[in-house]
């Protein structure tokens, strides 16, 4: 039997007095406090106000088409009902706009951050990102996180000029980090912000402490977990790494993803409303770390999935690294590095600088190309690069199962 909690009785009453006499959250970011590298670019306009404006750079971002063909969990597997990134994106902005329609917060802001949280993750998921880490770490000393390379994407790569406030919730939304309590930490401007990017990107203890500027980066930050949490484990189901939910405890927050959306949801608004923080009651929070646990020990580290991404996407993102690199190094204008890759760059940012991309650390445009893939691109460009490789993926069929 499912169980679905409600908002009470006295809250939903203050919120319809609050509208009524048009009362508005003091914690909501404004339009008018957007920031951008060039503040005469980009001018607000009614019908496309500030935060507007970065939801349509986003989306109309190459990088944006490449999250339909992103891993979220599960690779392996031709099955369309089995959620890619571009699904989840949706899901992280259509809670977080829920929710933050009840607090009063900035749906605009909101949904720029959820749309463009993921656009650094790296093919297949977490594993690429752990696999891609390794190489990075160990061949230019510097951190990948996809968080990181999701800022990178908007404000380097293609420098499309957005808000700085948009750019903050990206970086700070690490959803593998819970918390029970999210109150922003103001910036004071962009030399704020660029010194929080540039000390993440070497330090792991920097990169796990981030905390939003805002309320709405906060709130997106906690709907990461709201929307992956049941998601995934309906689609380890489908997936046959799961014979079904009963593993999971179901405790007071559920464990079907219609509940946990649900009662995560009404926890939140009934101890966030009016209030500068997001939070979440004591009793919620706790399932909401268990069920995390839960996840992690039947699903993200089940060895049916671990052994397939070790024994066969490490070596492989090994191998195209290092080839890739040694076309970088040589700038190998015949290369598929140049031609994929640095001249799609450099069209697509010519709009908005002249810096020429080819003139970047040779490491560093071998992490953004490979962090650009998607998981068929990935494959693809391995099998024509080495075509004698004893690696390969073998996807599940369709019809494994008939």
């Amino acid at each position: 039997m499912l169980h679905y909690r409600s908002l009470s009785p006295q809250l939903q009453q203050r919120i319809l007095e609050d509208r009524a006499h048009g009362v508005r959250s003091s914690a909501r970011c404004s339009d008018q406090s957007a920031v951008r590298r060039n503040p005469d670019r980009d001018a607000p306009t009614l019908w496309r106000p500030a935060f507007v404006r970065d939801i349509e750079k986003i989306l109309h971002l190459p990088a944006y088409n490449r999250y339909a063909d992103k891993t979220q969990v599960f690779s392996f597997t031709h099955n369309d009902d089995i959620t890619r990134r571009a699904l989840h994106v949706q899901l992280v902005s259509r809670i977080a706009r829920n929710i933050g329609a009840v607090l009063g917060l900035n749906l605009d802001l909101i949904e720029a951050i959820a749309l463009g949280h993921d656009l650094g993750h790296t093919p297949f998921g977490h594993a690429g990102e752990r696999f891609l880490n390794e190489l990075t770490q160990g061949k230019s000393g510097r951190l990948f996180r996809h968080n990181i390379q999701s800022v990178r994407v908007l404000d380097n790569m293609y420098a499309r000029n957005v808000s700085m406030q948009t750019l903050d919730g990206i970086l700070c939304h690490n959803g593998e980090l819970e918390g029970r309590h999210y109150a922003p930490k103001p910036l004071r401007g962009l030399d704020d912000y660029d010194v929080k990017v540039r000390s993440c990107q070497c330090d792991e203890r920097a990169a796990d402490a981030l905390v939003p500027s805002t309320l709405e980066g906060c709130l997106v930050r906690v709907c990461d977990i709201v929307a992956y949490l049941g998601k995934d484990r309906q689609d380890a189901a489908k997936a046959h790494v799961l014979d079904g939910m009963d593993v999971f405890d179901r405790g007071d927050m559920g464990r079907e993803n219609a509940e946990i959306i649900n009662n995560l949801t009404v926890s939140i608004i009934e101890h966030s409303y009016g209030r500068d923080c997001i939070e979440m009651d004591d009793e919620i929070f706790s399932e909401l770390q268990r069920a995390k646990r839960q996840n992690y020990q039947y699903i993200y580290r089940s060895g049916k999935v671990e052994q397939l991404y070790s024994a066969s996407i490490r070596p492989m993102m090994r191998e195209l690294y290092d080839e890739l690199y040694r076309q970088a190094a040589d700038r190998d204008r015949s290369s598929v590095l140049w031609r994929h890759h640095i001249e799609h760059i450099n069209e697509q940012r010519a709009h908005y600088t002249d810096a020429d991309y080819s003139l970047e650390d040779p490491h560093q445009i071998v992490t953004d190309y490979i962090a650009s893939m998607t998981d068929d691109y990935f494959i693809a460009l391995h099998r024509y690069l080495f075509p004698k490789s004893p690696y390969e993926i073998k996807y599940k069929s369709y019809f494994d199962d008939l």
